[in-house]
């Protein structure tokens, strides 16, 4: 299946289409948030010209690697757009990252400077006179007192070619060690133009952002996205329903991207209704089950829309803005992307400008992650229905053999979470003497619900599912294991 789109680039690097959103609409609000306050394009444009400046004088040069990590605010996107604009390449870390995660990444992106917030400063301060450490907050208010002489010339500015890295993103990790993800910056900027052309982003709306900004589907979206539309975005540093909806009655807002535990705790919130005041509300990141789309569509009449994304590739798939959005799949390809199953596993492979060029330092990963005719390998296992819609069967590498047949837990998933007592569930293979393995599930309880009868629940999963697909193990626990984007860490499921 192919979307060819050869003009997704034609404004070179995502700093310079910034900067001339900024210099066409300059008193438009850009970025805001709580206490923050505003700041207008015209703001942006300066705060980060200054913050560069700063940048530069600390000796930094063009294609150093930079650590990013602080909470979703306004000081972290200055940070990361004059990070941008001076020509570094930007290591995004989760600010809730242990001690041994940290200095793990550390040796693994090999950084020039740390620009972090609260204990990664401390910790960044021991790890070698080479490395300058500085605090967000630092930074940015050494920035406003910068004399206007001292700052860069805008020629100084978003000089960066589209084929430098922009971005060092390292994978979540779900499927194994992270690995170091280097992508340009017409990588970024193909992802973002391709959903501002899907999405009908523009300078009206308002997206409320509330995802952590280490993240793709933050950052690579929501940031990226809201400034190369010329649009705005209110920050929400915590996730809490009562702010997002609060948010959401306010006459500006247009938008909202959340993952699917962020929908679940909305559906229960009073005031979910709020959420019918926007235009366009977007899941991602991990699979929307079609209840959990059901209850959002009665209580709110919004239709969420899916879309599929990696690390590696931005933004691949989305379900249409206008016409029919088919609960369970993740729509078609976007624009400039070609998509195609491998006839032999259905594996899903990708090919376009958004799709970065291999691993950093992982000759044997790319020689698995790339096909001799150059498409990416995503792990991901899909099928394509006639209308090209695609649908997301599972990963490749959590496919469960058990007596010679194929399980994919997200379809086992699908069934357990429509039981009316079964919040959310997560299902993986169990070594077997006799079968190889069995399906294992693991069970949140709907708050509200009585004790789970597991007897019943299996007579119930008889009516519904094949008997090898059926799960053998059951186990209630007070909550799954995720990583910060609401993922499941089969790995760390109790056995």
């Amino acid at each position: 299946m192919t979307r060819h789109d050869d003009d997704l680039v034609a404004e070179g690097t995502l700093p310079s289409a910034w900067a001339t959103r900024w210099r066409e609409r300059p008193d438009d609000p850009a970025i805001g948030g709580g206490s923050q306050g505003w700041l207008t394009n015209r703001d942006l444009d300066q705060r980060t010209a200054a913050v560069a400046a700063v940048l530069e004088r600390t000796g930094l040069r063009d294609g150093d690697r930079v650590i990013v990590s602080g909470p979703t605010t306004v000081e972290l996107v200055v940070v990361h757009v004059a990070a941008l604009r001076a020509g570094l390449v930007v290591v995004p870390v989760n600010p809730a990252f242990t001690r041994p995660e940290f200095e793990g990444l550390l040796t693994a992106a090999a950084p020039r400077a740390v620009l972090a917030a609260g204990h990664l400063v401390s910790w960044a301060r021991g790890a070698g006179p080479d490395l300058a450490v500085i605090d967000l907050t630092v930074l940015v208010a050494a920035a406003e007192i910068t004399p206007t002489d001292e700052a860069p010339a805008a020629a100084d500015l978003d000089r960066a070619a589209p084929g430098d890295v922009a971005l060092l993103a390292f994978t979540s990790g779900t499927t194994g060690r992270p690995k170091g993800v280097p992508l340009t910056h017409a990588n970024l900027l193909a992802g973002a133009e391709a959903l501002r052309r899907a999405w009908a982003w523009t300078p009206r709306d308002r997206l409320i952002l509330s995802l952590p900004l280490f993240h793709m589907h933050g950052l690579g979206v929501g940031v990226h996205g809201t400034l190369l539309a010329g649009a705005s975005a209110v920050l929400i540093e915590r996730f809490e329903p009562e702010a997002i909806l609060h948010a959401a009655a306010q006459p500006r807002a247009t938008l909202f991207f959340g993952v699917p535990t962020m929908y679940a705790r909305l559906a229960d919130a009073p005031g979910v209704e709020r959420l019918a005041n926007l235009r366009l509300c977007v899941s991602g990141s991990a699979p929307l089950s079609a209840e959990l789309h059901r209850r959002i569509r009665e209580a709110t009449g919004q239709v969420v829309l899916e879309r599929y994304g990696m690390t590696e590739t931005v933004m691949l798939t989305s379900n249409p803005l206008g016409g029919e959005r088919r609960p369970g799949t993740v729509g078609r390809p976007l624009p400039g992307v070609e998509l195609r199953l491998d006839p032999g596993t259905d594996e899903i492979q990708v090919r376009g400008p958004n799709v970065f060029g291999g691993y950093l330092e992982q000759p044997e990963a790319n020689r698995q992650a790339f096909t001799a005719d150059g498409w990416f390998c995503t792990g991901d296992v899909g099928r394509l229905d006639a209308d090209g819609f695609v649908s997301i069967v599972g990963r490749a590498k959590d496919l469960i053999i058990t007596g010679g047949y194929n399980v994919y837990p997200a379809e086992i998933e699908e069934v357990l979470r429509t039981h009316p007592a079964v919040a959310d569930a997560a299902v993986a293979g169990l070594a077997s003497p006799e079968w190889g393995e069995i399906v294992g599930a693991w069970l949140e309880i709907r708050a509200g619900s009585p004790a789970l009868d597991l007897d019943e629940l299996r007579g119930w999963c008889a009516q519904r599912l094949v008997a090898y697909k059926r799960p053998r193990h059951l186990q209630v626990v007070d909550a799954l294991p995720r990583n910060a984007l609401g993922k499941v860490q089969r790995g760390e499921l109790p056995r």
